[in-house]
């Protein structure tokens, strides 16, 4: 289903989706995998990825723990 949101690659959405798969490829996680971990779509962390969803807090604390990463980190990775 299509982002229609005016949110839809928002600066701070691309940073974080870019942060998220710089550590994902780091660790040699797939998104299939990252999506297994996180108990999430594997699509719904493309979209993540791409900055084309905003992604609630619970999911990106699940994301970060697959990640074996805290919010911390990773908001800081992403420069936010």
């Amino acid at each position: 289903m299509p982002n229609l949101s005016k949110n839809r690659q928002d600066p701070a959405l691309l940073a974080l989706g870019l942060a998220i798969r710089e550590i994902r490829q780091s660790r040699n996680i797939s998104q299939e995998k990252l999506a297994l971990l996180a108990e999430v779509d594997r699509s719904y962390v493309g979209r993540v990825e791409r900055g084309d969803n905003n992604v609630a807090i619970l999911t990106l604390l699940k994301l970060a723990s697959a990640l074996d990463v805290n919010l911390e980190k990773l908001m800081q990775r992403a420069s936010l």
